[in-house]
């Protein structure tokens, strides 16, 4: 059984949330859910990440029940390819607009399988006992000096450029996404959350907090407050999957 959670808050220093996420579950063996992050003008950045998780929203409940584990990573492009193109039309047409994009990170799981894309800096995380593993890769400046040993993943976390990203829906014709594939046991969890999380939490920090709680609501709320707590600079959005025993819920 899977159980799904995701919350959502501007922080304590932005007047806005350009942050967006949605999720849905059956009860049973299937969910999936989504976060968006926006960016561009007063109200763009809002605009870009609504449209991206509509799209995705869109996607997941008309086509999912169609489809079959093997094209899971599919459909998640399609879903991103989609919200990309809508997103990126509306920048075009519309003079508020201009430049605005979002990043997105979004998963199907069915029973013990997850299927993860992403495009940006937001992320996923498989998290248990053992400790927390990033599914995702981010799309950035930073995780490219990482990749090259130019800079260690401590300095990243301060480095000037953290916040400037390679890639986000929106801001071209055509977007590339990435797409991972992880299997949890019962009691794991798979967590997706926006940079927002990442800049006043370690992934250390993370598992703490997240492994010693049994609800994804308690779980997500938890974080969010752990984040406000130390002033959130930004937009903070939190999003969790627990793959559960079927008499967890008896």
């Amino acid at each position: 059984m899977i159980s799904v959670f995701g919350i959502t808050d501007r922080g304590v220093l932005r007047s806005q949330n350009q942050d967006c996420c949605a999720y849905e579950g059956n009860g049973q063996d299937r969910a999936w859910g989504v976060v968006c992050d926006g960016m561009g003008g007063a109200k763009a950045g809002d605009i870009a990440s609504r449209i991206g998780i509509e799209v995705f929203r869109e996607y997941m409940t008309q086509k999912a029940k169609e489809s079959e584990p093997e094209k899971w990573g599919e459909l998640l492009r399609e879903a991103v390819e989609k919200g990309n193109h809508v997103i990126h039309h509306c920048a075009m047409t519309d003079r508020d607009c201009q430049g605005m994009g979002t990043t997105l990170v979004g998963a199907f799981l069915e029973k013990e399988v997850a299927t993860v894309i992403n495009v940006g800096d937001s992320r996923a995380y498989h998290i248990n006992e053992q400790g927390i593993n990033r599914v995702t890769r981010d799309h950035s400046i930073v995780e490219a000096l990482v990749a090259r040993g130019s800079i260690t993943p401590e300095q990243a976390r301060v480095h000037p450029q953290k916040n400037l990203i390679t890639r986000a829906l929106g801001t071209s014709r055509t977007v590339e996404s990435d797409v991972y594939e992880t299997t949890l046991k019962i009691g794991d969890w798979l967590l997706l959350c926006s940079d927002g999380l990442i800049n006043e939490m370690r992934d250390d920090e993370i598992h703490q907090a997240v492994i010693g709680e049994r609800d994804p609501e308690a779980a997500c709320t938890k974080l969010l407050d752990i984040a406000l707590a130390r002033e959130a600079s930004d937009n903070v959005t939190i999003l969790a999957f627990r793959l559960e025993a079927p008499e967890e819920k008896e």
